[in-house]
This record gives C-alpha cells, structure tokens and sequence, in this order.
C-alpha cells in the first residue's frame, strides 16, 4: 500500500512539472513584470514564498521584473513618527515631509527586505527605485473629490520611462526589485509618491513584457461586487473597458493598469491573489491560472 500510495504522489508531481512545460517553452527569455502588493507585503510566509518564486521563474529562463509600493509600512512609519496624513479621492496627500518618509520606508525597509529575501538563494536581487538613472519621470496629479480638484502634493503620474537600467539588470542575470516613486519632470531634484499599479504597467509597455502580473488581497475581478459567484476569469481589454466606472474603488487604479498595460502592447495582464503562497507560479506555468486575466481585444 506504501509503495502504491508513493508511486501515486509521484505520478501526481510528475503531472504538475509536465503541465508547466507549454508555459516554459512559450515565457522563456521573455520578461515578466510584477507588481508585489497586498498582503504577500506583510506576511512573512507570503513574503519568503513571493521571492522564492521570482527565483524559481530566473531560473526558468524567464526574466522577472518587481515593482512594489508600501503603503502599510508607510502608514505605519508615519504613526511611529507621530506624522498625520490623509487620503483624498483613495490618495495619500503627500507633504515633503510625508515624501521623504516614503522614500525612506520604500527603499530600506521594503525594497531592502524583498532583496534580502531573494538573495537568501544567491545574488540576484538587486534594488532599483524610479529615480536610478531616471528609470521613471513624473508629473503632479490632483485628484476629483465630490466634484471638485484637490490638491495631492508630490504624488504624481509616471509620464517617462527610460527602461535601461532595468534591461541591463536583466542582461546581467539580476531580478530588478524597483521601488514606485519618480523625479518630478517640472521641478528638477524633487521627487513625486507615484502608484505602483500604474508604475508596473508603464514599465510592462516599456520593457515590452509578455505579461503584467499584480498581486492583491481579492481572488480576481468581480464583475458584482461583492457577489462572489460574479469572479471574471477572463476578459478583453474592450470588456474591461465597459466594466471600469462600475467597479469597486479600490480595483479600479489595478484594472486600469492591466488595461493600459494590454493597451500598450503587453500580451497579457492578470490579477491574483496574494494571500495564496506561491499564487506567481499557479498563475505562471499551469492552464487555467488563477485570478482574473486581461488580454487586448
């Protein structure tokens, strides 16, 4: 019965590997934008799975790209500090003072640990922010609140990209870790609190990536929220088009990123969940994925 039971687990594994070899062929020494978000942000487990599988797709033969923000950690640093903030139209107004916090908590703590984390299996990681040799360049955006414009401070728009930096990291064999803030373009040495799902995607188009990948804490789209029968496996980026005024605030800022990023040439985008350890490789290698997947119509 043991032996029996062992070849069957066997099988099984012998299943899964053959399952990802269509994926392998078709990704290999392609790149892979991903935008590390959600609770895969703050739980250890989630964090040391999420770096193991930027690992994993390296040593694949597929080039992955991280893009994060940080806004838990931020939030908290701010409290620590005894700084206030507020959010307007879902931004953080950012002061200068709230701007150099951010800078700060981005690359020490979160860019600085994810690299850390990657490097626990060799020299791979290495960490990058939108202002390394003007990877991003920003202008101010407000933001509408019951009808009218606000004032954000320094948070801006990603409008440049200059993808060198991040090319000639992947040509050396590293994982580009990059940290979603930018110079302003207006206001020389000034830096801008930029969004990382806008961020990722821009560089996606810019890197000409097979596929945008964005992490967060929901199971995918739901076109009815919060009726969970209404999950959207698959849609085009027309489709998604006609979803976007309608949907739940929070999704939206993701969704506009997998619908610029298809828009501008990327194959695909997807969203997945990232409280579901290793969810980069299901979503990767298997057939039907997980999460919700955009593709141009």
């Amino acid at each position: 019965m043991t032996t029996a039971l062992t070849q069957l687990d066997a099988a099984a594994k012998a299943s899964v590997l053959i399952e990802s070899l269509p994926w392998l062929q078709r990704f290999a020494g392609k790149t892979i934008v991903v935008k590390f978000g959600g609770n895969a942000m703050v739980d250890d487990d989630l964090k040391r799975a999420f770096a193991e599988d930027m690992v994993y797709l390296r040593h694949a033969g597929i080039r992955p790209v991280v893009v994060h923000g940080g806004g838990p950690q931020i939030s908290a640093e701010l409290a620590t500090r005894g700084i206030s903030s507020e959010f307007r139209g879902g931004y953080r107004v950012t002061t200068p003072e709230i701007m150099a916090v951010v800078e700060d908590v981005l690359g020490r703590v979160v860019n600085g640990e994810l690299v850390h984390l990657i490097n626990e299996h060799g020299a791979y990681g290495v960490a990058l922010s939108g202002r390394t040799q003007d990877l991003f360049g920003g202008r101010r955006r407000g933001a509408v609140v019951q009808g009218e414009t606000v004032d954000l401070g320094l948070v801006g728009d990603v409008v440049e990209v200059d993808p060198a930096v991040v090319i000639e990291a992947l040509d050396d064999g590293f994982i580009p870790v990059i940290s979603s803030i930018a110079p302003d373009l207006d206001e020389p040495g000034q830096l801008l609190n930029v969004n990382a799902d806008a961020a990722a995607a821009s560089l996606a188009v810019a890197l000409g990536a097979a596929k945008l990948v964005i992490l967060t804490d929901v199971a995918g789209l739901y076109s009815d929220w919060p009726n969970r029968d209404s999950l959207v496996s698959h849609l085009d980026s027309s489709e998604l088009e006609a979803l976007l005024p309608a949907l739940e605030a929070g999704m939206i800022p993701k969704m506009a990123a997998c619908l610029e990023a298809v828009d501008g040439g990327v194959d695909k985008a997807a969203i997945i969940d990232g409280r579901i350890p290793h969810s980069i490789l299901l979503e990767i290698f298997t057939q039907q994925g997980i999460g919700t997947e955009v593709v141009a119509s």
